[in-house]
């Protein structure tokens, strides 16, 4: 099943400058699932997203169709077909 990833700026470097990819994820399809396939090929873009043991990473807010994965079932939260994955990093500074 196909679905969209939305890349934000800070990490386009990661994706060789993509705003949004196309991932082709295998059943059962799941958050975690997706990135699998994306750190498959976007290993730098992983590190980013993921630690050591494949857990999101605290400062990095991901939603899927709008609504905060955190609040549904973290990297297990099911994608339905045409999903799109939006990826927003926090931003610290004062």
């Amino acid at each position: 099943m196909k679905v969209k990833v939305l890349i934000p700026g800070v990490l386009r470097a990661a994706t060789d400058g993509a705003a949004h990819l196309d991932v082709e994820v295998p059943d059962p399809a799941t958050l975690g699932a997706a990135l699998d396939v994306l750190a498959d090929t976007y290993p730098q873009l992983d590190r980013r997203l993921r630690d050591e043991r494949a857990a999101l990473r605290r400062y990095v807010n991901f939603y899927v169709n709008g609504e905060e994965c955190r609040r549904l079932a973290g990297p297990a939260t099911p994608l339905p077909s045409g999903a799109e994955i939006q990826i927003l990093p926090s931003v610290a500074g004062g």
